[in-house]
Formats: structure tokens, C-alpha cells, sequence
């Protein structure tokens, strides 16, 4: 399997806007933003899908939710949006499972 754009940033080859990391994820400033605060939540591990995921990644899984309570706490905000696109028909673009933190918007 050819290594992802993901991949490729997350081992160095490609730069990115990194806004947190840790041993299980790397969280990155989404370069086509659709919200004052585009954050991706994306896993070391390279799983294609959310159909991919296995009783094994579940904890995985519950960290992602983990961090994501981190980043409201980061930037301050009272509420956010957590959103994966699963699959091609899904609207997923890049195979490598992420999820994208939306906060920022007025209350």
C-alpha cells in the first residue's frame, strides 16, 4: 500500500501545522479550512477506513474522543464538531482514517 499524504507528514517527509501530537495521533491545522478552527485528528496508525477498524484500534478510537477534549480545551471552545467521512462515497478523500475537529463558530 503507497504511503498517504498523512503518512508522508507524519514521518517528516511532508511539512505540516502540527497543533498537538502524541504517541497514538498528530493533530493538524487542515490547509482548506471550512471553519474558523479546521483541525485533523489523525492516528499514527494507517487504518484506510472507519470500516477498517478492528476490536484491536478501539482504544484508538476512545483517544481520538480524548484528544479532541483536549483541543476544546486548547483553543477555548465550548463546543465543536468531530466528523469522519468514511469511504469514497462517503466524501473521504485521503485513506487514512481522520477526523476533522470544527470549532470557532459564533454562538
Amino acid at each position: 500500500m503507497e504511503k498517504t499524504i498523512f503518512s508522508k507528514i507524519i514521518d517528516g517527509e511532508i511539512p505540516g501545522k502540527f497543533a498537538y501530537e502524541d504517541e497514538q495521533v498528530v493533530v493538524l491545522h487542515d490547509i482548506n479550512p471550512k471553519a474558523p478552527i479546521h483541525l485533523l485528528i489523525i492516528p499514527r496508525k494507517p487504518i484506510p477506513t472507519l470500516m477498517d477498524v478492528t476490536a484491536e484500534d478501539l482504544p484508538l478510537i476512545a483517544h481520538i474522543h480524548v484528544v479532541a477534549q483536549k483541543l476544546a480545551n486548547q483553543f477555548q471552545v465550548k463546543g465543536f464538531r468531530l466528523i469522519n467521512n468514511c469511504g469514497k462515497a462517503g466524501g473521504q478523500e485521503v485513506f487514512h482514517i481522520h477526523y476533522h475537529f470544527l470549532a470557532g463558530f459564533e454562538e
